[in-house]
Parts: C-alpha cells; sequence; structure tokens
C-alpha cells in the first residue's frame, strides 16, 4: 500500500465500474478513504468488499440518483458525518447514449446532462460547502475528448461534456482562495467493462476491439481504467498542490 493519500477521504460518484473503480482501488490503494456514489446498491457493496480485502482500507457506498441535487448533497453529507469532511471529489458518473442534434429528443437531452453535468455542478457545490470548512481539497472531473469535438452522433454528450470543462474553468477561477483545486481529465477511448461488453455484443472480440483502436490511436492502444486512475490519484495528492483549472489528456494522443 502507498500513502499518497493517505488521511484522505475521497468521493467518487459513479465508482461501481470501468474508470470509477479503477479510481477508487487506486486511491485506496495510496491509502484514502473511500466513499462510492452510485445507483447499484449491490454493485457498491460488492466494492466496497473488494476495497476492504484488498487494500484493507475504509469504504463505504451511498445510493442516490446522481442528478437529483437532494442525491448530491445527501452523499457528501453522509461522507461528512462518517469520516468528518470531504478530501477529494472525483466527478466521474455520467452516460453515453449516442444520437445526432437532429435525433435527440428533449427527454434524452435532459437525461444526459442531469447526470453528466447537473450531477457535477451539485456534487462540486455540495463537496466545496465541506471543503471550505475543513481548509480545501481538490476537485476532478473526468472529461472526453468529446467535450471539445463531438462526432455528430454524440451531440448531446459532447455538449455536457463541454459544459463540464467550463465547471472546471469557473471553479478554479473563484475557489482556489479556499485552497480548493479544480481539474480535469481527458479520456479518450477506455477498455473498460462496459466498452468490452458493448462490441462483444456486437460480435467484436476484445482483441479485435484492440486492433480497430490502435489504428485511430496514436499510442497504438486503449486506455485502461488504470490509466485514468494514475492521473486522477496525482491530481487529488499533494503532488499537485499548485496544479488548479488545467486539462490532463490521457487519451493516447487521440484527437491531435
Amino acid at each position: 500500500m502507498g500513502s499518497r493519500l493517505q488521511g484522505k477521504v475521497i468521493v467518487v460518484t459513479g465508482g461501481t465500474k470501468g474508470i470509477g473503480k479503477g479510481i477508487a482501488l487506486l486511491c485506496a490503494q495510496e491509502g484514502a478513504t473511500i466513499v462510492l456514489g452510485g445507483r447499484n446498491e449491490q454493485d457498491g457493496a460488492r466494492v466496497v468488499r473488494e476495497i476492504e480485502a484488498s487494500h484493507h482500507a475504509e469504504a463505504s457506498f451511498v445510493q442516490g440518483d446522481i442528478g437529483r441535487e437532494a442525491a448530491c448533497k445527501r452523499l457528501m453529507e453522509e461522507t461528512v458525518n462518517r469520516y468528518g469532511r470531504v478530501d477529494g471529489l472525483v466527478n466521474n458518473a455520467g452516460v453515453f447514449p449516442r444520437g445526432s442534434m437532429l435525433d435527440t429528443s428533449e427527454e434524452l437531452f435532459d437525461s444526459i446532462f442531469a447526470v453528466n453535468m447537473k450531477g457535477a455542478f451539485f456534487c462540486a457545490k455540495h463537496a466545496i460547502a465541506s471543503m471550505r470548512q475543513s481548509g480545501g481539497g481538490s476537485i476532478v472531473h473526468i472529461g472526453s475528448t468529446n467535450g471539445y469535438k463531438g462526432p455528430k452522433d454524440l451531440a448531446a454528450y459532447s455538449c455536457s461534456k463541454g459544459a463540464m470543462l467550463t465547471l472546471n474553468r469557473h471553479i478554479a477561477a473563484h475557489y482556489g482562495e479556499d485552497r480548493i483545486r479544480s481539474n480535469w481529465i481527458t479520456v479518450g477511448w477506455v477498455a473498460s467493462e462496459g466498452e468490452i461488453e458493448l462490441h462483444q455484443s456486437k460480435g467484436v472480440s476484445p482483441e479485435q476491439l484492440q486492433r480497430k483502436a490502435a489504428s485511430h490511436i496514436p499510442s497504438g492502444r486503449m486506455q485502461t481504467p488504470e490509466d485514468i486512475a494514475y492521473g486522477a490519484v496525482y491530481l487529488l495528492s499533494d503532488e499537485s498542490s499548485q496544479v488548479t483549472g488545467t486539462e490532463l489528456h490521457i487519451n493516447g494522443g487521440i484527437g491531435l
């Protein structure tokens, strides 16, 4: 076990699968207490057990719909009630439905923004309220290359990530005086459980998926959740105490 996050309390939304789970596990390995936010209690309990067994770290799960402010507030309140404070927040929860602008209904648009943007905004709001009282903290937003210029069939998703990028800069600019930092990680094409399962359902094996990705990514491979987690740990740690308002690209060069 490392010690880069020793004694810190880190909240990870969408922390039961994929990138969020990878971040939660590595943060626990580095000494953090972990609070997972998500919808599925069974998945949450499973990851809590994994953290406790593998890393002998303290962890808990708070169930809720991140797309509602009340759930975001309760996530932070329960964290403070259990552990006394919030040192770090990873805004990772997100949904990824496809649709061009012309194909996007109001209902689809609202469902995407509810999680990807509204959830990030209100989790940050209530985390900041706690961080101001305890002397500061670090917020990490899991973004996307699509937040800069998304493909035609990811219209609302791309807009939601672009809005998150502005949220990152807003927090960094206006809450630095409270010793609160905010940074964004630009994620590319990640070989998460969900991504692999999606392509397998279409008859594409993991090996075929990697070969396809290699033709689009300068680094020659998809990223793993652990690749993203290494960056998140750095941004959550005191090593990055003078890093705020930045965009850390962990995407193998995709989009260049």
